[in-house]
């Protein structure tokens, strides 16, 4: 996991940094950092209409009772998708686009909740709790860690 996130962390801006000096030297400077400006500005706006859209569907959906499930999902990939496009670079704003528009971020949502069910189908959850024992509350005599089928 630490190797995935100094990969993330440090061949990505690399990658962005090579796409932008060589789209610079086909395009030119002044147009390249337009673009990085421009797609940065309607991605806020973009983020902002659909984050409005969501916080619209989680209080009509927690009004008529329901839990607000697939909305905050919705408002997790906008707030992704906002951020990578603030972030300066073409491969970056191409990613928060696919997070914000809503069609592609369907296609990604399935996908992930494929991904994570196929996890838990194959292996196996360890969940561990920290506790405070006490005389009303003693430890229990075991402390292995137990199977929940």
């Amino acid at each position: 996991m630490v190797f995935k996130l100094f990969l993330l962390f440090t061949a990505v801006p690399l990658l962005e940094l090579a796409i932008l000096i060589r789209v610079g030297q086909e395009i030119g400077a002044v147009y390249t950092i337009s673009i990085v400006v421009i797609t940065g500005a309607a991605g806020a706006w973009l983020a902002r209409a659909q984050g409005v859209g969501v916080l619209r569907r989680i209080r009509e959906s927690i009004k008529v009772g329901e839990p607000p499930s697939s909305e905050l999902v919705d408002g997790a990939f906008i707030l992704v998708g906002g951020a990578l496009l603030l972030t300066p670079g073409l491969i970056t704003d191409a990613a928060g686009f696919f997070c914000l528009v809503p069609a592609t971020r369907r296609v990604i949502q399935r996908w992930l909740v494929q991904k994570v069910m196929r996890r838990f189908e194959q292996s196996t959850v360890t969940v561990r709790a920290h506790a405070v024992w006490s005389e009303s509350n003693p430890a229990p005599k075991e402390d292995a860690p137990r199977k929940i089928n």
